[in-house]
């Protein structure tokens, strides 16, 4: 498989000279040649194979050989709002959780956190979801908020309808299945929300569900609860080749199953 590059801006057949970091990796430490294949990426939901026809000091000048679409996202929106765990455990869940295809990430800050997102949080965050993109072979970036607090957080009116906040209560229902419209996790500081954090929840129509008997670090708890929502989901086709699909069976009679449907996730 060719190498996956990052550049932000929009692309199309042709000629594209690539500047900044990407370039300076691809020609101060991967000692490109020319003649070789990439893959370009920049967030649209596409990958653009390029051969390259110049190495400079400080960019790359590549032919852009073809367009191809390679929506790789769930076909529903997973967002997760979580305090952030000590020293650079906060990275790994940024990456995990954009292998795991998350849409949106957003830095809680609680009553209990301990963790503040420091000046450039965000730009850090955003560098380590390129990475990680780059290596699964995501071709949307998931996004990331600025850190919010719990009270500014929890009654959003744009959240997905299907809310959840975890809480290591065994006596709550087990988590469960995500709509079919999208859903969003909230996942607390080591130390847990406080009871004023839980009503301002119920207040706002968000379920509490639990993970199992064990105290999970947040880090964990996370991923555990959005692999548990997306594995029904890697079932389903992306949007994409899901519309394709739905135009199939309307012009043929046939009915269409779908990843959502054999999980039970359908909307009736």
């Amino acid at each position: 498989m060719a190498e996956r590059f990052f550049c932000p801006d929009p692309l199309e057949v042709g000629d594209y000279v690539l500047t900044g970091p990407e370039a300076h990796h691809l020609a101060h430490v991967r000692r490109i040649e020319l003649g070789e294949r990439v893959v370009l990426f920049n967030g649209d939901g596409r990958e653009y194979p390029a051969e390259v026809i110049s190495v400079g000091r400080r960019c790359v000048v590549l032919s852009i050989l073809s367009v191809e679409e390679a929506e790789r996202e769930l076909p529903v929106p997973i967002w997760v709002a979580s305090a952030l765990p000590k020293a650079d455990r906060t990275d790994f869940l940024v990456e995990k959780l954009t292998e795991l295809g998350v849409t949106r990430f957003i830095p809680l800050l609680t009553a209990r956190s301990v963790v503040i997102p420091r000046e450039g949080a965000v730009e850090r965050f955003e560098r380590a979801v390129i990475e990680a993109s780059k290596q699964c072979g995501r071709n949307r970036l998931m996004h990331i908020d600025p850190p919010q607090r719990w009270e500014q957080f929890v009654g959003r009116t744009d959240l997905p309808p299907c809310k959840v906040l975890l809480h290591p209560n065994t006596s709550l229902p087990p988590l469960s299945g995500v709509s079919a419209a999208g859903g969003v996790l909230a996942v607390g500081p080591e130390g847990g929300f406080t009871a004023e954090e839980i009503t301002a929840a119920r207040e706002n129509g968000w379920e509490l569900m639990n993970l199992g008997p064990r105290t999970l670090r947040i880090e964990t708890a996370a991923l555990t609860a959005v692999a548990r929502w997306s594995d029904p989901l890697r079932l389903s086709p992306s949007p994409s080749s899901a519309a394709a699909a739905e135009s199939q069976a309307a012009s043929d009679g046939t009915p269409l199953e779908t990843g959502l449907d054999r999980a039970g996730l359908r909307s009736p």
